[in-house]
């Protein structure tokens, strides 16, 4: 057996789409709903999204059929994934897997404050919550508001995954998946039909190359991208691990990024034509203050309709901060179960506590060590930066780097005649043969190259972008 193999048995999904549902769950979260309509307005619309289309359909599904294939081939998360193929790699994998156990405690903060402004809604607060961040701010400093609304989120994302793959992350996914993408699909629809608001669909979808920054649209649709379809963070790795051998990897990922993109246009189509309706142009912020503050008084523009429609827009977010969690809670426990040789059950109490502990500490960045800095940055920014702009393209390019050039394995092949023989495989061809035990694998030369050539140039490109960005230069 090959070092790292797993050897008790493991969970599986139901089905191909069990499997694409949940790595769309995963993929979809808050960046489709507050950053990636704020970067459409700004950088030329159309011309936005066919950047970001062909970047996610070249250099995403490269990254995200590589992470999946080696999660299915040794049958475990991250760190595992990479000792399989020799205790040198082992840190690549313990990297990747720093990930989710810094983002999921302030994601479950985030989500937290979503929570509160659904039930802030579903209570007819529309015009209390459209007061120029007033509330937001308030909400978000007091004492302990914020921190009951991150352990009722927190709660509800550990049920979830206690109930295990097939009870809980699947049957989750199989409500809340359609479900958002209705909700959003609708209030898209609601929003284009106001007088006035095709105007800003037309801004949305029409390319406009005027005073655009190449450089600019090209590193924020690749970043963007990068992060959304969960690269680097050891969920694929995860997610393809539970996936049988019968189910095709190329046309799995293929569907999870398409799955990724039509939410994202769709929040676009929705928020973009709701700016103009409300503000006479474009969204002009992204993240929190777009999102909590922006967006409300934006709402109660639309008179008698902006309870319901806060109330279902922040449903609509909430699944997808939801569905996210759930797939960063399941990485870390299985990680820990992998890691230790830990039943389930302790690695989800263990991954509870180290969650729980985190997220009140991040959250005191707000309260208590509301005068920490960290290299200038409020404590939940920090963890932000560190996961997201530094770790995450680090392990993408030491996972290009292994995969592409240094990862060696023996196989055994049946040949024309009959009789077997033993191959040494290296490389991509290790994960492509994996790739191939499904379906055909018409694309390998292009992804090869792309792993092995392209991919990593453009992570480091990502990774400097995102350091001169916070450091200046």
């Amino acid at each position: 057996m090959a070092e790292g193999q797993a050897t008790a048995k493991r969970s599986a999904w139901s089905g191909k789409w069990a499997f694409i549902l949940a790595g769309a769950a995963s993929a979809v979260g808050l960046g489709n709903m507050w950053r990636f309509p704020y970067l459409a307005a700004k950088f030329g619309g159309g011309t936005f999204l066919f950047t970001y289309f062909v970047l996610a359909f070249t250099f995403g599904i490269s990254l995200l059929l590589l992470e999946t294939a080696l999660g299915r081939h040794t049958k475990l998360s991250a760190i595992g994934a990479f000792r399989h193929f020799g205790k040198r790699f082992a840190w690549i994998g313990i990297l990747a897997s720093l990930v989710p156990f810094i983002i999921t405690p302030y994601y479950c903060i985030i989500g937290g404050w979503v929570f509160k402004y659904f039930a802030a809604y579903m209570a007819g607060g529309a015009s209390a919550l459209s007061d120029g961040g007033t509330y937001f701010l308030g909400f978000l400093y007091g004492p302990t508001e914020s921190y009951a609304w991150m352990l009722v989120f927190m709660a509800l994302v550990f049920i979830i995954v206690a109930l295990g793959v097939k009870r809980g992350i699947e049957k989750a996914n199989r409500v809340m998946m359609p479900l958002l993408l209705v909700m959003a699909l609708g209030l898209a629809i609601y929003v284009c039909c106001q007088p006035g608001a095709l105007e800003g669909l037309a801004y949305y979808l029409i390319p406009n190359f005027a005073g655009v920054d190449v450089g600019g649209l090209i590193l924020n649709a690749m970043g963007q991208m990068f992060y959304s379809l969960s690269l680097a963070m050891g969920i694929m790795i995860t997610y393809g691990s539970y996936l049988d051998s019968k189910e095709s990897l190329s046309g799995s990922c293929l569907a999870i990024a398409g799955f990724d993109l039509v939410v994202s246009f769709i929040a676009g189509a929705l928020i973009v034509p709701a700016a103009y309706l409300a503000m006479g142009g474009a969204p002009t912020s992204a993240g929190p203050s777009l999102m909590f503050i922006t967006l409300p008084e934006i709402f109660v523009t639309m008179g008698g309709a902006a309870n319901v429609i806060g109330v279902v827009f922040f449903l609509l977010v909430l699944f997808a901060a939801l569905t996210s969690a759930i797939s960063l809670t399941e990485t870390c426990v299985s990680i820990l179960c992998d890691a230790f040789k830990w039943t389930r059950k302790r690695g989800m109490i263990a991954a509870f506590v180290v969650v729980v502990v985190v997220g009140i500490f991040v959250n005191l960045g707000y309260n208590g060590l509301g005068s920490l800095r960290l290299f200038g940055m409020e404590i939940l920014d920090f963890f932000d930066f560190v996961s997201n702009s530094v770790l995450m393209p680090i392990v993408a390019l030491l996972t290009c780097i292994a995969v592409g050039w240094f990862i060696r394995e023996r196989v055994t092949r049946r040949t024309a005649s009959g009789e077997e023989e033993s191959v040494e495989l290296r490389g991509t061809d290790v994960i492509a043969e994996e790739v191939r035990i499904s379906a055909p694998f018409r694309a390998q030369k292009a992804w090869a190259v792309m792993v092995k050539f392209v991919a990593p140039v453009l992570v480091v490109v990502i990774l400097v972008w995102n350091l001169i960005g916070v450091f200046g230069g």
